[in-house]
């Protein structure tokens, strides 16, 4: 129950109903007999600059999740970023000082690596594709870069912006391999394929890969996706069909409470 005292934190996106942080957190945060809650908070993009404004004075209000389309967007208005923020570009959690200052972090890549632990996954001399090269891409592609990844390909319907990204990984981690786009007939050889894009959100039937392109999936790979509803998207359905491993989106935003929960000030980092 939510009472006057309650402190607050928040996830602001749109759209915002297929979110399951407030679920995981709430629950977390009951069970825990803690008088916090999260809420889920829908802006459009031309209130952002006054929502973060309205942040900085809102003093029940211990910071944000940032999810899409606003993780890169809110970089711009903070006070401050972490490295691998400032390296990105891109925030997926906020915290908020007692007096107002707004801090950034990016926590996406931890999430995901913690989750493709738990499925087997090491990333160490491996190869990746990583599909979106947005704010959840980038986060994800940084994180395999700095546990060892040997050779990453970035793919993103805008070339721009995977190849500005590529050239930041590139500066960063000259001793990984990168490429870009869809340069090639087979998936043969990758570890993980990573779904870090919007595709197959809302249960469309949208594939981020050709069908034809998945049916050579090496058995046993890892098969990603970022998406959180539905949990088992289209693109997760037919890899695991073809005999990979896969992991969800919520199994990730799960892997990643405790990360994002520390920054906030609300929760230890291991829960």
């Amino acid at each position: 129950m939510i009472g006057g005292a309650t402190q607050l934190v928040a996830i602001v996106g749109s759209p915002i109903a297929q979110v399951k942080s407030p679920v995981n957190f709430n629950t977390w945060f009951q069970d825990h007999s803690l008088d916090l809650a999260m809420i889920p908070i829908d802006v459009r993009a031309d209130a952002m600059p006054a929502f973060i404004d309205c942040l900085r004075g809102w003093q029940n209000m211990s910071g944000c999740v940032i999810t899409v389309p606003y993780k890169q967007v809110v970089t711009k208005y903070l006070d401050h970023l972490s490295p691998r923020a400032a390296l990105l570009r891109s925030v997926n959690v906020i915290r908020r000082e007692a007096d107002g200052t707004l801090v950034g972090d990016n926590v996406d890549g931890e999430g995901f690596l913690t989750a493709a632990r738990q499925q087997g996954f090491e990333p160490e001399g491996q190869k990746a594709l990583v599909l979106g090269a947005g704010g959840a891409g980038s986060a994800i592609a940084c994180s395999l870069c700095e546990a060892g990844l040997a050779e990453l390909v970035l793919s993103d319907l805008d070339s721009q912006r995977a190849k500005a990204l590529a050239e930041v990984l590139h500066n960063a981690f000259p001793a990984v391999r990168i490429g870009l786009g869809l340069g090639f007939a087979s998936l043969a050889g990758f570890a993980l394929v990573a779904n870090a894009s919007p595709v197959g959100m809302l249960e469309t039937d949208e594939l981020p890969l050709p069908a034809v392109m998945l049916e050579t999936l090496t058995p046993g790979c890892l098969v990603a996706d970022v998406v959180t509803s539905p949990a088992v998207t289209p693109f997760l359905q037919r890899a695991q069909a073809l005999g990979a491993v896969i992991q969800t989106g919520p199994q990730m935003a799960r892997a990643q409470m405790g990360n994002l929960g520390a920054f906030m000030g609300v929760t230890p980092l291991g829960i």
